[in-house]
This record gives structure tokens, C-alpha cells and sequence, in this order.
């Protein structure tokens, strides 16, 4: 079973930026890819940014540029570099873990941006 924390939520002005980490605990192995998901209020749940296995990156169009993902084996964390935020990317932000066995979610953790 994997567990999954996401942290580094908050409140921050349009122009800003915030850093995310999802941490990864319990039996661990290896994964296909780990994802970023935004959900903004009234909507569906959407990827944000992704990174596999083999280091492949993939940005959603409305990040590009602004947003950068990465991951420390070590430490069995993928962080979400967040800059030039706007209102538009309030919301909860999600960490999925995709693995052989399934998927795995964290709890979320709430970014808001004020304009």
C-alpha cells in the first residue's frame, strides 16, 4: 500500500509562486508515472503535469512555462514548481502515483490565488 502527502498549499497573490511536494510512504515500488492534477471549483479533475518513469515530462497548454515538475528518487517525492501563478490555477492539487498494481491518490492540498 502506498500513502501519498501532498503539502505547500496556500494563499498567494496572482504573480506568485508555490512550490508542492507529494511524498511518498508504505511499500513502495516502482511506478509507470506520477501526476499533478488541478481541480478547480465546479469542475473535473485535470492533469497538470506528469513525469514517468523514465523522465518523460508532459505540461498541460496552460502551464507551459510557468510550471515545472520534478522528482527526487531518494526521497520518493515529486515536487510542482509553481510561478507566475494566476487565479485561474486556484484550486485543489492532487498527486497520483500510477504503478502496476493501480493508482494512488494523495488527499490534496488547496492552492489559492488572489487577483
Amino acid at each position: 500500500q502506498v500513502r501519498l502527502v501532498e503539502s505547500g498549499g496556500g494563499l498567494v497573490q496572482a504573480g506568485g509562486s508555490r512550490r508542492l511536494s507529494c511524498a511518498a510512504s508504505g511499500v513502495i515500488g516502482s511506478f509507470k508515472d506520477i501526476g499533478w492534477y488541478q481541480q478547480a471549483p465546479g469542475k473535473q479533475r485535470e492533469l497538470v503535469a506528469s513525469i514517468s518513469s523514465g523522465g518523460n515530462i508532459h505540461y498541460a497548454v496552460s502551464v507551459k512555462g510557468r510550471f515545472t515538475i520534478s522528482r527526487d528518487n531518494a526521497k520518493n517525492t515529486v515536487a510542482l514548481q509553481m510561478n507566475s501563478l494566476r487565479p485561474d490555477d486556484t484550486g485543489m492539487y492532487y498527486c497520483r502515483r500510477t504503478t502496476a498494481l493501480g493508482d494512488y491518490w494523495g488527499q490534496g492540498t488547496q492552492v489559492t490565488v488572489s487577483s
